[in-house]
């Protein structure tokens, strides 16, 4: 169940332009949730949104829909619309799909790897490092994503790279690697060194089965995420889509 105590900070987050068109209230949306600045169970407040883009209710309820699509957002018939929450099992459901996806792009995107792309791979590795040295759990998820998504980026597969961002920006919202510290983080991080060193070899194999045992690390990392905040939903709230 999201916190009682979490308050919507969404319109505080918007960067909103009078006469917004429905494309550009959807994109600023999916940011905002995306960054991480608007915790699951946030209210959204439609006339608000409206008030901010300078719109009638119609472009943010549908600009909203399309977010339910999604999976960031989900509405309630009496509470109206929020930051979509999940429980602790759906969650970890969600990562084994984003393994499953994972593996099979970097099967074929090692074969077709050329300089520039390890060279891409290096600099989010490098990224990634600092923000794990540094303690900073918002560039840990950027860079993080970046990372896994230059080792993939090659596959050319496009719709398989869909796929996975759908499934990676559903757990965006919950920040989890906020709740590690730093002992797991800096293991998931050596995990990352030995993926990049068999990327820049070509070993699709070594690749394929580092990445599995990486995802069993993030699996028991999400374990032992909190259950007591409001990260989570319970299982037994039944959420509605339509109004």
């Amino acid at each position: 169940m999201a916190n009682p105590r979490v308050r919507s900070v969404l319109l505080s987050r918007l960067n909103g332009r009078q006469r917004s068109s429905q494309g550009e209230i959807l994109a600023e949306l999916r940011r905002c949730i995306l960054d991480g600045d608007v915790p699951p169970g946030s209210p959204i407040p439609v006339d608000g949104v409206a008030a901010t883009f300078g719109v009638s209710r119609i472009p943010v309820r549908e600009a909203l829909m399309t977010l339910i699509g999604e999976g960031l957002v989900d509405h309630r018939a009496r509470t109206g619309y929020r930051v979509a929450t999940m429980t602790a099992a759906e969650f970890a459901e969600i990562y084994l799909v984003r393994e499953a996806l994972e593996t099979a792009a970097l099967r074929v995107a090692v074969d077709r790897a050329d300089d520039a792309a390890v060279r891409e791979a290096r600099s989010a590795h490098a990224a990634l490092g600092a923000a794990v040295r540094s303690g900073d759990g918002r560039a840990h998820h950027r860079e993080s994503r970046r990372f896994h998504l230059a080792l993939i980026r090659p596959c050319e597969m496009r719709r398989l790279v869909h796929m996975l961002t759908a499934a990676w920006n559903m757990t965006e919202p919950l920040q989890p690697m906020a709740h590690l510290d730093r002992a797991e983080r800096e293991r998931l991080h050596d995990d990352h060194d030995a993926m990049l060193d068999a990327f820049a070899a070509r070993d699709s194999a070594r690749l394929v089965d580092l990445c599995a045992a990486h995802h069993r690390r993030l699996q028991g990392c999400i374990a032992r995420l909190p259950r007591h905040t409001g990260l989570f939903r319970e299982a037994d709230i039944s959420l509605r889509t339509s109004e």
